[in-house]
């Protein structure tokens, strides 16, 4: 029996729930935008900093330093920074809701 209620709980719109590849996307959407938000703390930061005494700055190191900070980004997102977690447990959570509308219209 409750085997059964796991396959109804992925189907889509059946159950209200939200199945696996939704689960699945909301996780991916969520770890992007907080690699996004993460960019753009680190770039706010690097701005408030003066040029590297070491390198001396360029056009080099203007192109390249955007590059490095959004791969510095993306690695803390996929470490984790408590941010996704909490998008995601929302976007399943509308999702859910907006599944249960769907079924409540559907029975009228």
């Amino acid at each position: 029996m409750e085997k059964a209620r796991q396959l109804l709980r992925q189907t889509d719109g059946v159950s209200g729930g939200v199945s696996a590849q939704q689960r699945a996307q909301a996780h991916k959407i969520s770890q992007d935008f907080e690699a996004l938000f993460l960019g753009m703390m680190m770039k706010s930061m690097r701005a408030t900093v003066g040029q590297d005494a070491l390198t001396g700055g360029g056009h080099g190191e203007e192109v390249f330093r955007p590059l490095l900070d959004q791969e510095y980004a993306a690695v803390a997102a996929k470490r984790g920074v408590g941010l996704a977690p909490l998008i995601e447990k929302e976007i399943v959570r509308q999702e859910e809701s907006r599944n249960n509308i769907k079924k409540s219209d559907k029975t009228e």
